[in-house]
């Protein structure tokens, strides 16, 4: 078959809707295989005792705060984004949540950051020294901590004190203490359900409103 013949034969599907067809196709698929369209919860929005700061619906993060109270004297800021996409043989793997919790006292300049990785499991899958709120499916979620370490508040986003050990080489009653310390202020696992749901929600949401915008295009 010629390539002159190829591009004919080409046109001539794009002209009787092939791919109108499959764009429309796919939208259908994907808002019938979720129960919401939209990322859910807004900017304002109280989740877990934290206010929803940032969510705009055209980036991958999300950004929550609490600000100081009578019981903790410290603000907290809770980042969070899909984690990339991963494969084992051809299959995605279930993506988890990059989360990053900042922890400043009043009256310090130190900030203590937390890198930690959120994750979708069952009550099989519990990980030590875990209370998990689940699901009717027993399904809910945990964290674990990659990293420890703090900055000056004036140097938030650059170098930080001090990085600290590998966090896995901790004594084990210390990474425990460690992971105590932010469930007691919030970083619970209703946090990181919502964390996960939402994230999950705002990416499809995006992806549809990806396949309407190709929609459109491909109509005029």
């Amino acid at each position: 078959m010629s390539l002159r013949h190829l591009q004919r034969r080409g046109t001539a599907l794009l002209r009787d809707g092939g791919l109108l067809q499959v764009l429309r196709s796919e939208i259908n698929y994907e808002l019938s295989s979720s129960s919401e369209s939209s990322c859910g919860d807004g900017v304002g929005s109280e989740v877990e005792g934290f206010m929803l700061e940032w969510t705009e619906l055209r980036t991958q993060d999300v950004v929550l705060r609490r600000q100081p109270d009578h019981v903790f004297c410290e603000e907290i800021a809770v980042s969070a984004l899909l984690a990339p996409l991963q494969f084992r043989d051809k299959d995605p793997l279930p993506r988890d949540v990059l989360m990053k919790v900042c922890i400043k006292k009043a009256g310090y300049d130190s900030v203590l950051h937390y890198d930690c990785r959120a994750f979708r499991c069952d009550k099989d899958q519990l990980l030590p020294w875990t209370t998990m709120d689940t699901n009717d499916g027993g399904i809910g979620s945990d964290f674990t901590i990659r990293k420890a370490y703090c900055s000056s508040s004036v140097d938030y986003l650059g170098k930080c004190k001090s990085v600290g050990p590998i966090f896995s080489s901790l004594d084990p009653q210390l990474q425990k203490a460690l992971k105590d310390y932010l469930v007691v202020r919030g970083i619970t696992p209703k946090l990181t359900n919502f964390l996960l749901e939402h994230l999950h929600r705002k990416e499809h949401s995006q992806y549809v409103n990806w396949l309407r915008t190709m929609e459109g295009i491909v109509v005029k």
